[in-house]
This record gives structure tokens, C-alpha cells and sequence, in this order.
């Protein structure tokens, strides 16, 4: 089993938006997929029960919310965070992950709250002993603006790979609606999309 974490102290910054459509993409791709969502508002769950079972299977982790059972073998955990993790639930929760992705959207605001939690991932054991890997994905940025450079700048100090921008659209708000990834959607109408995904495949399949 490979669990990607998906992790950043502040709401709102896309942890979600990111988590689905990546559980959506390894399934589509042909992956035993599950999704655990440890966020009290449960809206990754909530995008699950919209989903049809005419679409590539992600399953919910575990018989109920408060006896998650890991799985084993060839299949892929994603794992969507609360906001606010931290200490020992932050332990748990990278614990069983091969890497970590923090959303972060390029604002002041944003950047300010990921800078402590940025610091205290990399002091994680296991990110230390390089048995965790994080990463950052660029949320809502256009890689050709001043933003976009703005957050590489910034996140040079912490030395973690920027590995993708994903652009602000409606389409992942449109298939979110009806349970769906945006790799759910005509391929013609995720093109841009499509290949801004790639470098964050790769580098999680890697």
C-alpha cells in the first residue's frame, strides 16, 4: 500500500480540491484506491457518496469513520487532513505515508501559515530519514505570473520541490459537484489541465 498525505494547517487552501481528483485520477488509471478523510467536515467523504459506480471505483477506508482499517497489497491510500494538524495527530497521520503533499496557494496570508508548518515537517522523523517525502503543489496560480514566482521564492528557504501549479478553473468545482474528478470530464475539456497534473503523477508514482 502507497498513502499520500494531504496536508497544510490552513482551511481553504485546496487540500480537498487536490486530494479527490488525485484519489480520481489513480483510479481512473486502474489503481485499488481508497480515500480516508480526517477532516471533521468530512467533504471528501461527501464528494465520495456523490459518486457514481458507473465512474472508476475509490473506496471509502474502513468499515466507519472511527475504526479505519489500512489496506494492503497494490493499492494507493489518499488521505485528506484537517486543518490544524499538528503534534502527535501530524505523527500519525505521516506515519504510514510515502509522501506528503502541502497545498498552498500564493498569497501573503497562505504563505505565512504554511511557513511554521513547513519547518515542522521537515523535522518529522521520518522526513529526516527520508522515509517521507514532501512536496508542494501551487493551487489556484497560473505558472507564468509573478505569484507563481513569488511562491518559488519563498519556498526556496525550505528547500522542498515545487512540483506543479494547478490553475483556478470551475471545472474542478463543476465535477465536484456530481462526485467526480476532473479526469471524469471529456478529455478535450482537460487539456491545460492534464498536463499541468503530470509532473505531480510522476512525482507521486516515483
Amino acid at each position: 500500500m502507497r498513502a499520500i498525505l494531504v496536508a497544510n494547517p490552513k482551511g481553504g487552501c485546496g487540500k480537498t480540491t487536490l486530494a479527490v481528483n488525485l484519489a480520481g485520477v489513480l483510479a481512473r488509471e486502474g489503481h485499488q484506491t481508497f480515500l480516508w478523510d480526517l477532516d471533521r467536515q468530512r467533504s471528501a467523504f461527501e464528494w465520495l457518496a456523490l459518486r457514481s459506480q458507473d465512474l472508476p471505483r475509490v473506496a471509502r477506508l474502513g468499515a466507519t469513520e472511527d475504526d479505519p482499517k489500512l489496506p494492503r497489497g497494490d493499492s494507493w491510500l489518499v488521505m485528506d487532513s484537517a486543518a490544524g494538524l499538528h503534534g502527535k495527530n501530524l505523527a500519525h497521520a505521516i506515519k504510514p505515508s510515502h509522501k506528503v503533499l502541502v497545498p498552498i496557494q500564493p498569497s501573503l496570508f497562505d504563505m505565512a501559515a504554511a511557513q511554521d508548518f513547513l519547518a515542522v515537517l521537515a523535522e518529522e522523523k521520518a522526513v529526516r530519514k527520508h522515509k517521507t517525502f514532501v512536496g508542494i503543489v501551487g493551487m489556484r496560480v497560473d505558472a507564468r505570473t509573478r505569484a507563481a514566482a513569488t511562491l518559488e521564492a519563498f519556498l526556496r528557504q525550505f528547500d522542498l520541490p515545487v512540483i506543479t501549479f494547478l490553475r483556478d478553473t470551475v471545472l474542478y468545482a463543476n465535477a465536484a459537484l456530481s462526485g467526480k474528478s476532473i479526469f471524469d470530464l471529456p478529455p478535450s475539456l482537460i487539456e491545460r489541465d492534464a498536463e499541468q497534473w503530470q509532473p505531480l503523477l510522476d512525482w507521486v508514482e516515483n
